[in-house]
């Protein structure tokens, strides 16, 4: 079978998010460092994400947890998704005691650190440690910011929902030391801007570049409460110069075009 006639992998279902605070100089994100054995993005400066589990589509989490009331069920289990993931890659977890209103302290986040590898590795699901430490995830803490889906001719590909939170006071993050090797508050124009330092990818450069446009976290839940994200899945031309990297124009980026050889796909 020839390359041009090899089915198109079907994407799965994956979550990220851009974690902000308002820095010394200006909005911060949170980010970490892929081990370099990872088999997707290895080496490169990525928001805490990842592919949805079985466990964050159980029906079971709308008891434990709040807002999403408006939200259908894969949205629901893609913001369950996000949570889960940037508690196991960041130790920052969007969550609520049982009667409320504020985020869990950092002194409680603590007591809950045990639970990030058996999480990662499935041995004990969202609801699972929810269910027995009283807690509540906040859907009401994600903001829709971007959703993207890897191009065609992947050989594994990912619909990939962004979302962007404040991080909650005490929670300053830390990455796990398996999957990720590093972890950085960085300004977004920062992390674009030495290349030689971080290695960032296309989707997670134009998100940096549209983060970049906000110059504090109540600006950026705003611009993302504004509107709802189009759907972006780049493609390949070719160029004068070579293999050209392509987003629609109306996706709300400064950037729409790149050098395949430059970028990566």
């Amino acid at each position: 079978m020839s390359e041009s006639a090899k089915p198109i992998a079907t994407p799965i279902p994956a979550a990220t998010i851009l974690i902000v605070r308002d820095g010394p100089t200006g909005l911060e994100v949170f980010m970490v460092k892929r081990h370099h054995q990872i088999d997707f993005v290895a080496g490169a400066l990525v928001f805490p994400g990842g592919k949805a589990s079985k466990g964050d589509f159980d029906a079971g989490l709308g008891e434990c947890s709040d807002g999403g009331e408006g939200l259908n069920a894969e949205m629901r289990a893609l913001g369950a998704a996000a949570i889960r993931e940037a508690f196991e890659e960041s130790g920052i977890l969007f969550a609520r005691e049982a009667g409320c209103p504020v985020f869990i302290t950092g002194e409680r986040l603590a007591g809950l650190e045990h639970y990030r590898h058996p999480l990662e590795k499935g041995e004990i699901t969202l609801l699972d440690m929810l269910k027995k430490e009283r807690l509540r995830i906040a859907y009401d803490a994600l903001a829709h910011f971007a959703h993207w889906i890897t191009p065609d001719n992947m050989p594994k590909r990912f619909d990939t929902h962004f979302y962007v939170a404040a991080a909650p006071s005490g929670h300053a993050g830390r990455h796990d030391g398996r999957e990720s090797v590093d972890s950085i508050w960085i300004s977004p124009a920062d992390a674009i801007a030495d290349r030689k330092k971080w290695n960032v990818i296309f989707p997670t450069k134009l998100n940096l570049m549209k983060l970049a446009k906000s110059k504090t976290v109540a600006d950026a839940l705003a611009a993302a409460d504004a509107g709802t994200p189009l759907t972006v899945t780049p493609w390949i031309e070719q160029g004068p110069n070579g293999p050209v990297l392509k987003i629609r124009d109306d996706a709300g980026y400064e950037q729409t075009t790149a050098l395949l050889r430059e970028e990566g796909p």
